[in-house]
């Protein structure tokens, strides 16, 4: 299939499942349903500091996953060090890890064209990076455009876009550049934000960008937060689906809960059964990463925490 649809093809193809191409899945190991990769966030420290990449290796694969989702700011803190991509991608390849995503934070959405530049620059630098680890996506969240929730206090900074049309504009050249170097960038759902809150806008932006290769994050804490209703995740197509976020969270309101509340998969109120039943309904084989901020998590045993969140995760998938 050729990576350039048209708006109009594409619009009629989301009729029928928002049938994108192949591009927006990282195919999960044959031996299970879905592949089970940790977030590093999840094992952070009690002060609530990444860990050393090399040590959060260590804890994904003596826990048992399959893969493992870093932080650009992870490998870039290893490199700082004296550390190599090449290295790394060899350790991580030796503990029986895959890499099928890491999480990036470069403005590409934002309205300013010269803050958006620069952040397509970064975003270069992020997806190579991914690339010489052996990884296929990074996650683009909608940094620098929530127009609230962020640790930015500057209004202007976090301007939401309103028009998501624009928006999918200027994924697309996020997609086209992230193509050069065999790395798809995830529209990410972030629920507290004003721009990509939704599901469907995520969803919307991944469709307007006109390239086959969109696809998007969904988050089961942020579908919540944002207020998308669970029901919609059967319209989605399996190859639409970057990676999958789980999680869970303690009965809050949407306007007051926050990442700190996530909670293991399991230990809330998220109707996670009919999530993992949607996921199957749709045939989706890709990979689902068990991310939270727990801070209570972040004062125990990494490998324990670890450890247990497989497990739970897996007793919700079925």
């Amino acid at each position: 299939m050729s990576t350039d649809i048209s708006r109009r093809g594409l619009l009629a193809g989301a009729a029928g499942g928002l049938a994108l191409s192949a591009a927006g899945s990282h195919a999960a190991p044959a031996k299970s349903g879905f592949g089970y990769c940790l977030n590093t966030s999840t094992v952070r420290d009690k002060d609530g500091n990444s860990r050393p990449i090399t040590e959060l290796i260590d804890v994904a694969a003596k826990a048992g996953y399959d893969a493992i989702e870093p932080w650009i700011s992870e490998l870039d803190a290893y490199t700082k060090t004296g550390g190599t991509l090449a290295d790394l991608r060899k350790r991580i390849k030796d503990a029986g890890l895959v890499v099928p995503d890491a999480i990036g934070f470069a403005e590409w959405i934002v309205e300013d064209a010269d803050r958006r530049k620069k952040g397509l620059e970064q975003a270069k630098r992020d997806m190579d990076k991914v690339a010489q680890l052996g990884g296929t996506h990074l996650a683009a969240p909608p940094v620098g455009a929530t127009g609230g929730g962020s640790k930015r206090d500057d209004p202007k900074f976090t301007h939401p876009v309103i028009d998501l049309v624009a928006a999918g504009d200027r994924y697309r050249a996020l997609v086209d550049l992230g193509a050069t170097l065999g790395v798809t960038p995830i529209v990410e759902v972030w629920g507290f934000s004003k721009t990509l809150r939704r599901l469907g806008e995520a969803l919307l932006v991944a469709v307007e960008c006109g390239s086959s290769r969109g696809c998007v994050l969904p988050d089961v804490y942020h579908l919540y937060k944002g207020g998308s209703d669970f029901a919609g995740l059967p319209l989605v197509s399996a190859a639409a689906i970057g990676i999958f976020h789980v999680n869970d969270y303690p009965k809050v309101d949407r306007d007051k809960i926050s990442d700190a509340d996530r909670v293991y998969p399991g230990d809330g109120i998220a109707p996670l059964k009919d999530v993992f039943a949607a996921l199957r309904k749709i045939n989706y084989t890709g990979f689902v990463s068990l991310e939270l901020f727990n801070r209570d998590y972040w004062k125990r045993d990494p490998h324990e925490v670890a450890k247990t969140g497989l497990a739970k995760m897996k007793a919700v998938a079925g």
